[in-house]
């Protein structure tokens, strides 16, 4: 039995619980990835969730830490990691980013509801920064020889070439692992949607800030900006790791914020960078100025006078 002080408040769910929503929203992208780019997918994917859970397992136990792998948070790392990755990439890529994801962005700064940026995505990030050429090799889906490298959607409308919608729908493109499906996406995040898991702040800001900033900076191009959004990691990155519980503001306004900052930073890459897809560095960015964000997004205290959220207290009116 554990007596604690009150507020006690029971909610009618547990991280297990949220995990496992979120596993079962990602296995429809994860099954088109698979029948689109073949066997190698798949042992990606399960490589990347081992590594995630051993990774995890084995720093509890040198730690003398309780068991962590339950809650299966592990896995959804493991997971996210994986669909981020090329299908042609070598399997010890899996195990180097996802053993980072874990060991340096989850369990050093606590685990689960400690750490300041999404496991995954910083993942992904050093293994791109590491092997840029093995994380940008995509192979075609439909070539008639295995491991063909080919333009990624982006890379194809960087070029003034601009791929067919329904095709990005569906997944008949290349790209990472589970971002070809929109349409799988989207059903999974229809899921965590009636689930309760996840809610629209985010998510449909981020999408509507890439709509709006794309169709303006295209010259109102409806079919180049439709384009952007089914192209990528957007729909992945904004349904299933920009919303991320911990690295993402608690506010409604700064969630909002939030999604408004990853849009713009996203376009802002797209368009004027060097590399293509600017969804992952987005995310990562917005993610260091969350606290920031929740602090000057905080509401009201009854009574409570409007400060500067950012000034520093006078040492002397404290004392």
């Amino acid at each position: 039995m554990y007596v604690s002080p009150s507020p006690h408040i029971r909610a009618g769910t547990s991280i297990r619980r949220i995990m496992l929503d979120v596993v079962l929203a990602l296995l429809p992208a994860c099954a088109v990835g698979v029948v689109m780019f073949g066997w190698n997918a798949l042992l990606l994917l399960c490589i990347s969730v081992l590594t995630a859970v051993v990774t995890e397992a084995v720093i509890t136990r040198l730690l003398r830490k309780p068991a962590s792998v339950g809650d299966l948070s592990a896995v959804v790392t493991g997971l996210l990691l994986g669909m981020n990755l090329p299908a042609t990439a070598p399997w010890w890529v899996a195990v180097v980013g996802s053993a980072f994801a874990i060991a340096i962005v989850k369990m050093a700064f606590g685990g689960i509801g400690c750490n300041f940026l999404n496991p995954a995505l910083a993942g992904r990030a050093v293994l791109l920064a590491c092997w840029p050429a093995i994380m940008t090799a995509w192979k075609d889906p439909f070539a008639a020889v295995d491991a063909v490298a080919s333009a990624t959607p982006l890379a194809a409308m960087k070029a003034g070439e601009i791929p067919d919608l329904l095709n990005l729908f569906l997944g008949k493109t290349g790209g990472c692992i589970g971002e070809v499906s929109a349409a799988a996406l989207l059903l999974g995040a229809a899921y965590l949607l009636l689930r309760g898991v996840i809610n629209l702040r985010i998510p449909l800001s981020y999408i509507l800030t890439v709509f709006v900033f794309t169709l303006a900076v295209s010259r109102f191009n409806l079919t180049y900006a439709v384009a952007q959004l089914l192209s990528g990691g957007l729909i992945l990155g904004a349904f299933y790791m920009a919303n991320d519980y911990t690295t993402s503001p608690i506010t409604p306004l700064g969630q909002i914020v939030m999604g408004i900052g990853c849009g713009l930073l996203t376009v802002i890459i797209r368009q004027w960078g060097g590399y293509p897809e600017g969804v992952s560095y987005s995310i990562l960015l917005m993610n260091l100025a969350g606290p920031l964000i929740e602090r000057a997004t905080r509401p009201l205290v009854l009574g409570e006078k409007m400060k500067n959220p950012f000034k520093k207290k006078e040492a002397g009116k404290n004392a």
